[in-house]
């Protein structure tokens, strides 16, 4: 009745956060101000909940075209990037899909999931990527669809442009740069577009988590056909009107944006004057570490009330790492205490 290999695997698993201090999920922290809030509620209370929604989503589409400086029918609107993964992973001819490691887990358990083969390609000596080495990889293993997280989750950091442009210039497949992390970082990619390479995006990490919207931008031809394999209405009535009221709005996103980023600025500089821990240069919401003990810490960070990531796989790129995401300064704070003393206890 169900598949073998999906019996394998394991859901996706998100911890229970309640009663923590929140800094596991790359989410902005910065709440919507109570005036933007009630003037949300208001454009929210308008939509005809007992229609579908529009299938087409026209205006939204246009607003973000113009916000990205594209044309409408150069977007793709899915729910979450990862349905944008999965449209492209259904959509692309047959063969692998080549993918870095470490990096967002989607990519691979969507692949899973759709029975096509996966070639990893290692990451170097602080997670750079080696660009010849990818394309022999992709080469060899047959590859038919790519993805290159720019920036890279877990790692936060951003590969140099030349890296890029020679995968783009020389991989024969279909190419998804993932931008989920745009907003923080400091250049873009959007203008590799072409008939074989996309760009996706999304506002989750922007202030928007809880309404599920990405996109993709790309060649007219090549959303034209990835659109062919999107479920209709997959972007509810009340998710369309939201995003383009927040659209309206952007300038809130944009300040808060600024906010996390002086904050980042602010962790980064504090946790690599401490001992006992190398930390990794992010242009994300969040910062990689590595600690003597990563489980030990983890454990002991929750115990002081704060939930991070563990992304620690003994003898892997990850070894001994956590990931933390920038949240309010307040809870910055009490997560630099209770690291420092933490590893003060560990180290002793």
């Amino acid at each position: 009745m169900i598949r073998n290999d999906i019996k394998q695997l394991a859901a996706y698993h998100v911890p229970d956060a309640s009663g923590l201090i929140k800094l596991d999920a790359m989410e902005n922290p910065y709440p919507l101000p109570d005036v933007l809030r009630d003037q949300w509620a208001n454009r929210i209370r308008s939509v005809n909940i007992n229609r579908y929604p529009d299938t087409e989503m026209g205006e939204l589409r246009h607003a973000i075209a113009d916000r990205d400086g594209l044309q409408a029918d150069q977007v793709l609107l899915g729910n979450g990037s990862d349905e944008l993964i999965q449209m492209a992973l259904i959509a692309a001819d047959q063969g692998a899909c080549a993918i870095p490691q470490p990096t967002f887990a989607m990519y691979e358990i969507i692949s899973r999931w759709l029975k096509r083969p996966v070639a990893s390609v290692p990451l170097g000596k602080n997670f750079s990527l080696n660009a010849d080495a990818f394309l022999r990889v992709c080469a060899r293993e047959k590859a038919a669809i790519a993805f290159l997280a720019c920036p890279n989750n877990p790692t936060g950091n951003m590969w140099p442009r030349d890296t890029i442009r020679q995968i783009v210039d020389n991989f024969r497949g279909l190419l998804i740069i993932d931008e989920a992390y745009n907003p923080f970082a400091d250049e873009s990619y959007t203008d590799m577009i072409a008939p074989h390479v996309i760009v996706l995006r999304t506002y989750s990490k922007l202030g928007m988590a809880g309404l599920r919207l990405g996109y993709a931008l790309g060649h007219p031809d090549t959303i034209a056909q990835l659109n062919k394999v999107r479920l209709p209405y997959n972007i509810s009535s009340p998710g369309q009107a939201s995003a383009r009221f927040f659209l309206e709005h952007f300038d809130v996103f944009e300040e808060q944006v600024k906010k996390i980023r002086s904050n980042r600025s602010r962790m980064l500089a504090t946790m690599m004057s401490m001992d006992h821990i190398e930390v990794f240069p992010s242009q994300t919401n969040f910062i990689l570490l590595r600690v003597p003990n990563a489980d030990a810490t983890f454990e002991a960070l929750k115990q002081r009330g704060i939930l991070v990531k563990n992304l620690h796989a003994a003898g892997g790129l990850l070894e001994n790492c956590l990931r933390v995401t920038i949240g309010m300064p307040e809870e910055n704070t009490q997560f630099i205490a209770s690291l420092k003393e933490i590893i003060g206890e560990t180290s002793s």
